[in-house]
């Protein structure tokens, strides 16, 4: 077969007498042939540099069109002679790449200068502070799909199906044609504008395996279902970046060992949201637990919730921010009694909440050491707000008023954020305890950490990511260092406000008397044996009545006296 490689302005293409728009011609091409080419892969390339005509340097679209012809055949429909439907396949695309460039107004909120190029400025004032502009990479590759499966009109499942044309007549398919360009970066593309006379473009011809095809179709084919909007997808292909650097660049060994602990990762997050739904859940008791810290938890969600919408991050980063944000409240009605106060409502229409301390913290210790450890907290974390305040103001750049309060509030949790984890050290430090912790939360969450630290060398990310990362390892390990010092004990409440004592339901009765030894009870029982002998012998018998039978009745009788033999006997 034969290849034929047009570069055109125009999406259907019919000029095939012009020269200048041959690209490329290849003869006595083999279907499935993977030996010949000069590397004897079965590949081929070509190399040029195209001349772009003024419509092309002012955002206009540029095409290839690719025909494949078996030998002896050509093309152009209008040579009868030469051409033929069913040994001619053809296939277009554009090969420009449209992005979006976004244009941040940022200034001096003191000075109202900025650092911005002032070309730039003026793009975003008069096309607004979204520009769609017209993108070149110089490398694609035509592929063509070595494969001789039976597929059946309807029965080719997505997305290869519209990749397989069907003859309307016959019913067979043509050659599957693959325009392969997931290996082009996104970091390589830059800009079409006035200032390029050409563009080079180095295309490559390969035969591809089914296997291969299928992979690249998954990965590259979008969703009709776009509802998330353009922008998503725009996202992804950036993020799919690292993802590629990572299969191209980085050794086999740690990459495994990258997909392996990445999947670990996810099932110890799993669990971690699972343990902590479910030891708050069953809390009973508040019993060495910062009420404060969670409240705090919320403000620091919510503001990073604000600063990542007001800086148009990921869709999905969105979505999980604000579900972690919606499981910070529902911790709130675990720690306090919230209620919703009908008679006195906010504007005259919405109920009042109201929030009051649970009995369990009220009753002990907690709260006052965790007042205390907030109130020394304070006089370290204010200074530091002020000051790191006045540097973001002073030395930074920012959109308004409003973008200036988040990025400050986000900056600062950001690098001092691992303070707010001292209430709780300092509890337990009074309470010399830690059984009232949520261990198996904290260690999977700890475990991620150190996870963490291991992508945080692996990738290239921000210093102030790492420093964070090792912060929370600083933190876990004071944690242990508590578990150690302070021993099991089986009287400390752990953390589902239960002791290791067994509870005692006799406890408010008296003592059982304590038994006599056994000789003193036998000897009690022979004496009063004897002293019931004795009293029967020496009783006289009852009178007749004709003997005096009242004198006997009315007169008490005289005992005599025991004799010394019974008083030595007893």
């Amino acid at each position: 077969m034969n290849l034929h490689v047009y570069i055109s302005e125009h999406e259907h293409f019919t000029d095939f007498n012009a020269t200048s728009a041959l690209f490329w011609e290849q003869h006595d091409l083999v279907y499935g042939d993977w030996t010949s080419g000069e590397n004897s892969d079965g590949c081929y390339e070509h190399f040029a540099e195209l001349d772009i005509p003024q419509s092309v340097q002012q955002n206009g679209s540029i095409y290839i069109h690719v025909y494949f012809t078996k030998s002896g055949f050509h093309p152009d429909p209008r040579q009868k002679a030469l051409y033929r439907r069913l040994a001619t396949v053809h296939m277009s695309r554009m090969i420009n790449k449209y992005k979006r460039r976004r244009f941040q107004k940022t200034k001096n909120l003191l000075t109202g200068e900025t650092e911005a190029d002032p070309e730039m400025i003026k793009r975003a004032e008069d096309y607004g502070p979204v520009e769609v502009i017209s993108h070149w990479h110089p490398n694609i590759t035509i592929n063509i799909v070595d494969d001789h499966t039976p597929w059946v009109k309807g029965s080719v499942p997505p997305p290869l199906d519209q990749y397989v044309k069907f003859d309307a007549v016959s019913g067979d398919y043509y050659p599957i044609i693959y325009f392969n360009d997931y290996w082009n970066l996104q970091k390589d593309y830059y800009p079409i504008n006035e200032s390029l006379a050409s563009l080079p473009l180095r295309v490559s011809f390969c035969p591809l395996s089914l296997w291969r095809w299928q992979l690249y179709a998954a990965q590259s084919t979008k969703s009709p279902w776009n509802f998330l909007g353009d922008e998503l997808y725009e996202q992804s292909d950036e993020e799919q970046d690292s993802v590629k650097v990572a299969l191209l660049e980085t050794n086999p060994y740690l990459l495994a060992l990258t997909i392996i602990v990445s999947i670990v990762h996810s099932v110890f997050e799993f669990l971690a949201f699972k343990n902590d739904i479910q030891f708050w859940n069953s809390r009973q008791s508040l019993e060495g637990l910062s009420v404060r810290s969670v409240f705090f938890g919320v403000f620091q969600s919510f503001v990073v919730l604000l600063y990542i919408l007001d800086n148009e991050t990921n869709f999905v980063v969105q979505v999980s921010v604000f579900i972690g944000v919606l499981i910070d409240l529902w911790k709130i009605t675990k720690v306090m009694d919230v209620r919703l106060d009908r008679e006195h409502k906010v504007a005259g229409l919405f109920p009042r909440p109201t929030f009051k301390d649970k009995s369990t913290y009220i009753e002990s210790s907690t709260k006052v050491y965790d007042d205390m450890a907030f109130r020394y907290l304070s006089w370290i974390l204010f200074p530091l707000l002020g000051c790191y305040a006045v540097y973001s103001l002073l030395y930074l750049e920012h959109k308004g008023w409003y973008s200036w309060v988040l990025s400050m509030l986000y900056g600062f949790l950001l690098t001092f954020g691992f303070i707010t984890m001292t209430p709780q050290l300092f509890i337990n430090y009074k309470l010399k305890s830690v059984a009232h912790l949520p261990w198996r939360m904290l260690t999977y969450k700890a475990l991620n950490t150190f996870i963490d630290d291991l992508f945080a060398f692996v990738i290239k990310m921000p210093v102030m990511y790492r420093i964070g990362c090792l912060r929370d390892d600083v933190v876990f390990f004071i944690y242990l260092y508590q578990r150690w010092i302070y021993r099991v004990d089986p009287t400390r409440v752990n953390e589902f406000g239960m002791s290791g004592e067994a509870p005692t339901a006799t406890g408010a009765l008296p003592p059982p008397p304590t038994p006599a030894p056994a000789t003193a009870t036998a000897t009690a029982t022979a004496t009063a044996t004897a002293a019931a002998a004795r009293e029967e012998a020496s009783t006289p018998l009852p009178a007749t009545p004709t003997q005096g039978a009242s004198s006997a009745a009315t007169e008490p009788q005289e005992v005599p006296p025991k004799p010394a033999q019974d008083k030595k006997r007893d």
